[in-house]
């Protein structure tokens, strides 16, 4: 991709009229995010992959070697950018990720690769880059910070250090910090986590926020003092409120599970805040949703069905997202000098997209791909991450009763149905020959957490609500954010072992058991979280396996997102980690039977 410095004379002489354009898009109604307009009837002109006119007529842009696209009945709308996201989380590389939302209109991604950080630490996190650096869409990394994310509370495979990220700051792909998942760190003025967010602003890039908590006290307000620039961990409307009111730029999220934009955009469409003040994501997008339902297109759609106004909406896919991370010359809009990434829809509510243009570049017309995107050659060390020690038995996945006790009461991690906190709940269970016993009655089983870094054996046990299991099941999957061990759920202690040892056999990913039989399996051979396979094949087997839970009982939407947060130590209320259950709001562990 050519510098605007390197093409400026010829922009200026396209735009004169002096010399020819590469593409000119023809009668469009131009979707200008700059102005907040619609405007009929123009026409777009393209060289060397950036926009040179924009205007009413360029025909004087026309020569006998450009490629002229008839746009009468569209609307010529920016390339959409994601502002927050894991590519890990789609269950693919991000060639393949790449693949996978290109045709829905997405042109630009800035990506946190700390679900690989936390595994491979700096060598996976420049995987990622170089990969993200081959794709024909911009792909933009932030570098992570927080592996682990609660120091002390968690063991990750590698852990991220202060020379790591000022390293990283150097890397051509580096757009910024990536969240700061370490609030109480921030809080407390940990020296590691304001040497971060020093050498990312010193390099002159963005901080990454990550508040997870529900205090907007004095705490909320050290956090914003500690210089995130943007947050997108808000449930609600007061939460969008006061993230703008300290000068945060407020992402609200659409992901596969994560449905927060309806209960936070109110602020803009009721309270009448400033739109460019606020940015659509989605954090986290699993393969299924990516090829069926779509990316940041759906986002935006959402949006609007949320009452946003569609250019509002529009906005902060766009310009709002390129302005935050110091990009509004090259991306974000069509406009004079940007990078050349345009799609076209016939209807500016439901956003069915007809054609992608990326960089100059016709990259997908009527949701076929059109270009290649290239992969790494990923390294044995990169698919060999699964150590998970000796076979599990199923007295691995014992939960002891005090002696003589005939029932207990016992902490339970309570799943929230398409948010990522948990609740903190507590429950009466019976005691069977000296064993906890889950209770179908009160939707409570068992999860664990299986240490797979180290091949230490360790396991610890407790106890979950919400996912509606029945019968003799297990769930088992190494996506377990942020340390990614594995994390088992299930009702049936031989299941669970069963589970977790064909993980250990296959090098990762995720697997369903029902009455002793498999009845899903997602290969994620690559550091046990994504799959180098075509998106539309790793999406059937999420499907399959969504179907599976769904044999188990589990009724939840997108609940294999829920069963892959359950080990996040920095969200409330509840959580599970190799070292313990952990109460999110003290920081603290706490033990899982109660008196």
């Amino acid at each position: 991709m050519k510098t605007w410095a390197e093409c400026a004379a010829r922009l200026i002489a396209v735009a004169a009229g002096r010399e020819s354009a590469d593409m000119v898009l023809k009668g469009g109604t131009w979707i200008n995010v700059h102005s907040r307009e619609s405007l009929d009837n123009h026409d777009i002109a393209i060289a060397d992959g950036r926009f040179a006119y924009c205007g009413p007529d360029a025909t004087h842009c026309i020569g006998k070697n450009t490629q002229v696209i008839d746009a009468q009945g569209q609307f010529m709308i920016p390339g959409f950018c994601d502002a927050h996201m894991h590519i890990e989380s789609g269950m693919l590389t991000p060639a393949e990720f790449a693949r996978a939302v290109i045709p829905h209109g997405t042109t630009s991604m800035f990506t946190d690769p700390h679900e690989i950080a936390n595994v491979l630490g700096l060598p996976g996190v420049k995987l990622m880059h170089d990969e993200a650096l081959l794709q024909p869409i911009n792909i933009y990394t932030q570098m992570p910070g927080c592996a682990p994310s609660a120091p002390g509370l968690e063991t990750t495979g590698v852990e991220i250090t202060s020379a790591d990220v000022t390293e990283a700051m150097s890397w051509p792909g580096i757009i910024g910090l990536g969240e700061m998942m370490n609030f109480p760190g921030v809080i407390h003025g940990d020296q590691k986590m304001l040497a971060e967010i020093a050498a990312t602003q010193n390099a002159g890039k963005t901080v990454g926020g990550h508040y997870a908590s529900p205090d907007r006290g004095v705490a909320f307000h050290a956090y914003a003092a500690g210089g995130p620039a943007d947050d997108h961990e808000g449930t609600c409307e007061a939460d969008a409120l006061s993230r703008v009111r300290q000068g945060m730029r407020h992402m609200m999220r659409l992901g596969s599970a994560w449905y927060d934009v309806e209960s936070q955009i109110t602020a803009v469409t009721e309270k009448g805040l400033d739109p460019r003040n606020f940015i659509l994501c989605t954090d986290d997008c699993h393969s299924g949703t990516l090829v069926n339902d779509g990316h940041m297109n759906r986002v935006v759609r959402h949006a609007i069905e949320c009452g946003a106004d569609p250019l509002i909406a529009i906005q902060m896919a766009t310009i709002n997202t390129a302005t935050h991370f110091g990009l509004e010359r090259e991306i974000g809009s069509i406009a004079p000098g940007r990078r050349a990434d345009v799609i076209l829809s016939t209807d500016l509510r439901s956003l069915p997209i007809t054609t992608v243009i990326a960089r100059g570049q016709l990259v997908a017309k009527d949701n076929n791909l059109l270009v290649d995107c290239p992969h790494l050659n990923w390294p044995d060390y990169a698919r060999q991450t699964v150590n998970a020690g000796r076979e599990k038995t199923a007295a691995d996945f014992e939960i002891a009763a005090p002696a003589n006790a005939a029932t207990v009461k016992a902490r339970v991690i309570g799943v929230v149905e398409n948010q990522a906190p948990t609740k903190a709940l507590t429950a009466e269970l019976k005691v069977s020959n000296g064993l906890v016993c889950g209770d179908p009655s009160q939707d409570i089983c068992q999860i664990a957490l299986v240490e797979r870094h180290r091949g230490t054996g360790n396991v610890t046990n407790a106890l979950v609500s919400g996912f509606g299991y029945q019968g003799e099941m297990a769930m088992a999957s190494t996506v377990a954010h942020d340390s990614h061990h594995m994390i088992v759920v299930g009702t049936c202690k031989d299941n669970m072992a069963k589970a977790a040892n064909r993980l250990a056999q296959v090098g990762g990913g995720i697997s369903v058991w029902k009455d002793g039989q498999e009845l899903a399996l997602v290969e994620l051979p690559i550091a046990g979280l994504m799959s180098d396979s075509p998106a539309t094949e790793v999406a059937a087997k999420a499907d399959n396996m969504v179907a599976a839970m769904a044999e188990c009982g589990c009724t939840l939407n997108n609940a294999y997102m829920q069963h892959s947060l359950l080990a996040l130590v920095v969200i409330p209320e509840l959580r599970i980690s190799d070292l313990g259950l952990v109460d999110v709001s003290t920081f603290e562990f706490t033990e899982l039977l109660t008196e």
